[in-house]
């Protein structure tokens, strides 16, 4: 379980403090989980406090009972690394490494072994249909395609939360689709998954979506089908 308890970021710009995230509080349950907002509104610097990238000014970010801001920025990597996937919006693949190979690359750092990391990671990529591409390097695969390779990457150690920042932005129509199919997928499989996006026909695919305006959460629509027509307004 993820949790933000009364989160709040400010940076220093000279004599100014400005307010990245606002006192926002949210528990956030398995399945699919949009944020949006314009540009400005504090999307990242959340996801980013959310995931240990960065500490709140004020407020905690609990995993589970454990607040990640008491923790060292080794613990916090090693949260990451053992409890959380990340698919972004640049991909970040290694292009020294095959597909294969950078797939298995956190099951390296993981400690796995050669067999089993190589044995899972093919599996992986035959699951987000990309198994006769395992030996080609990032430079000889679409963006779509590194996009998907990105994604098996992520779920090299079946971390039960996904990130996934502007996922699709740098991906045409039919790519993108694909994308968006392997992570509700992964929403459907019984993961937390927190998508940043500012598509908002790609939000309204979760089954929640949270609006920010300058820092704060202001709305949430709860899209699921029980209580689809229910939009309850936080607007202060």
């Amino acid at each position: 379980m993820l949790e933000a308890i009364n989160l709040h970021k400010r940076y220093h710009q000279g004599e100014i403090d400005v307010v990245a995230v606002d006192h926002f509080s949210y528990r956030f349950p398995a399945g699919l989980t949009a944020i949006v907002g314009p540009s400005g509104s504090g999307k990242t610097t959340l996801l980013n406090l959310l995931a240990g990238f960065d500490v709140p000014s004020e407020g905690e970010v609990r995993l589970d009972t454990t607040p990640l801001s008491t923790l060292s920025e080794d613990g916090r990597s090693e949260v990451r690394l053992k409890h959380m996937g990340f698919v972004f919006q640049q991909w970040n693949l290694i292009p020294t490494l095959t597909a294969l190979e950078n797939v298995a690359f956190p099951m390296m750092l993981a400690g796995l072994g050669l067999k089993e990391r190589s044995a899972r990671a093919a599996a992986l990529l035959e699951a987000v249909g990309l198994g006769p591409r395992g030996k080609h390097l990032p430079s000889k695969l679409s963006g779509g395609e590194q996009q998907r390779v990105a994604i098996a990457r992520a779920l090299a150690l079946n971390p039960p939360i996904l990130f996934a920042d502007e996922p699709t932005g740098n991906l045409d129509s039919a790519s993108g689709a694909r994308v968006v199919e392997l992570l509700l997928h992964q929403a459907r499989e019984g993961r937390t998954v927190i998508l940043v996006t500012h598509d908002l026909e790609l939000a309204r695919k979760a089954e929640r979506i949270l609006h920010l305006r300058d820092g704060r959460l202001v709305r949430v629509e709860d899209l699921t089908p029980a209580s689809a027509a229910v939009i309850p307004t936080l607007d202060r």
